[in-house]
């Protein structure tokens, strides 16, 4: 009895699901004409930068050595800005709520020079609360923040490569 209710809800789900237009987002995807890529950031420490490369790497484009110049593609990160300013404070004038936020020019060109990304900016956001009386656990939290800031930097610059291969070219 239960079990045949529970089969009746899973394919009643099923359908729903099917019908709604939902479905699983599919793995990203290079250009096949890319060719070797290097990332080439305005700070060669960058842990974006880094970031970048490894999960090129991940989804199967060849890294190129950093110096390579002919033949192959390059993801040059422009620029990155970090800032957080306050956006609310309590009745003594002391910041309570911070928003974070995370800025990063970038483009990408194909081995031939042709801009397969032309140049632009990326920024993300993320509010988070200090309590300015008992201060513990706000750097950590800040840190926290920032590396996930990174992390979803990292992937929304991967989701406007897979975009350009998604394109119809005309």
């Amino acid at each position: 009895m239960i079990r045949t209710s529970l089969v009746a809800f899973f394919s009643v789900l099923a359908l729903l699901l099917s019908g709604c237009g939902f479905h699983l987002r599919n793995a990203l995807t290079l250009p096949e004409d890319l060719g070797p890529v290097r990332v080439v950031s305005a700070d060669p420490y960058s842990p974006l930068g880094t970031a970048l490369a490894q999960a090129l790497s991940r989804i199967g484009a060849t890294p190129a050595s950093p110096d390579a110049t002919e033949g192959v593609a390059t993801l040059e990160v422009i620029s990155e800005r970090w800032g957080s300013r306050p956006i609310s404070i309590d009745q003594f004038g002391r910041a309570q709520e911070f928003s974070l936020r995370y800025a990063v020019v970038f483009g990408l060109r194909k081995a031939d020079g042709t801009d397969l990304l032309p140049r632009q900016t990326l920024e993300l956001s993320r509010d988070y609360i200090s309590n300015p009386v008992n201060p513990t656990g706000a750097e950590s939290e800040q840190e926290l923040l920032t590396r996930e800031l990174r992390r979803e930097m990292v992937a929304s610059i991967l989701r406007r490569i897979d975009a350009v291969e998604q394109v119809p070219q005309s």
